[in-house]
Order: C-alpha cells, then structure tokens, then sequence
C-alpha cells in the first residue's frame, strides 16, 4: 500500500487456528501492533473455512497501531474437498474418484468465492465448479462433471440454480 509508513503482511493460515508463531508473529512484532489482537481477529475471520489453507493480508499501521485484515478465498478445489469432507484430491482423476458431491455443494462453492469468479453469471461460475470437481476427481449427482455442465448449459438444471 503507498500510504506513508504501512506495512502489509501477507500470510496462509490454516482457517480458525492462526497463531502469533510465524509467519504472523515475526512479521507483526516489530511493528508494535499486540499480536494476540491480530490473531484472534484473523481466526473469528477464518472460522468459516476452518482446517483449510487461507490467505490473508494484514495491513499495519506502526504508528497508530491499528490494523486491518484482509481475508482471500481459499481454491476452489479446496472447497470441493472442504464439501466432500476429504483432505486430498484423486491422483488418477479419470480411474479413481474420490467422491460424489450434489449441484448444491457446488452452488455453496461458487457463493463461497463468488466475488473471486470472473465469470459474467452464476451459471458460468458453476460450469467453471464443475470443471474444477472434475479435475480433483469427484461425480456430481452420480455423474461425470462434464454431462452435469452440459446439462447446466443446456437450462435442465435453471430451476434448481439459486443465483441466476
């Protein structure tokens, strides 16, 4: 940030459970800032995505001793596996599938990073889901993650989607 004397501290944390250990403490410390005041804001932010790798960004003000955190989404196929309960993808995606998720799940994915998408609706957002639930192994409603988008983009699913 260009304004005079601020200090922006980029971080992952793992979601709910940020420590004033590295690579928060040593960052923060030498500004003066009371570490235990930004960890505990960190982890009431980060509940929501708790176990998973987050991105975070903290801006400190030395001076005045104030602070701001900014929390990123975590990936997308973090929040798949996050749905399905599993800590890893499929490592031979097109032999072995690790799970099956429901278009719902997929729904709570794209409304989780909705901002982050670049797609123009939330029937593009969910096609790009999909395509990410393929690639880390997963069925969705018992399919292939390519018939469920064609499906999307063909209108069987619209009254089912909640975003459009």
């Amino acid at each position: 940030m260009s304004e005079k004397g601020k200090i922006i501290v980029k971080a992952l944390v793992t979601g709910g459970s940020a420590s004033g250990g590295p690579p928060i403490g040593p960052a923060v410390g030498p500004t003066g800032i009371n570490i235990k005041d930004v960890v505990d804001e960190i982890n009431t932010q980060t509940a929501v995505f708790k176990g998973l790798t987050v991105p975070v960004r903290i801006e400190c003000d030395p001076e005045t001793k104030q602070f701001e955190i900014y929390i990123e989404t975590p990936s997308t196929a973090s929040l798949l596996l996050k749905e399905l309960g599993v800590e890893k993808g499929s490592s031979s995606v097109s032999e072995q599938k690790i799970g099956n998720v429901t278009l719902d799940q997929i729904q709570n994915v794209v409304d989780a990073k909705r901002e982050k998408f670049l797609d123009k609706t939330y029937k593009a957002a969910i096609k790009t889901v999909l395509g990410t639930a393929l690639s880390v192994g997963l069925t969705v409603e018992g399919e292939d993650p390519r018939v469920i988008q064609k499906r999307v983009q063909n209108g069987e699913y619209d009254e089912k989607i909640r975003g459009e």
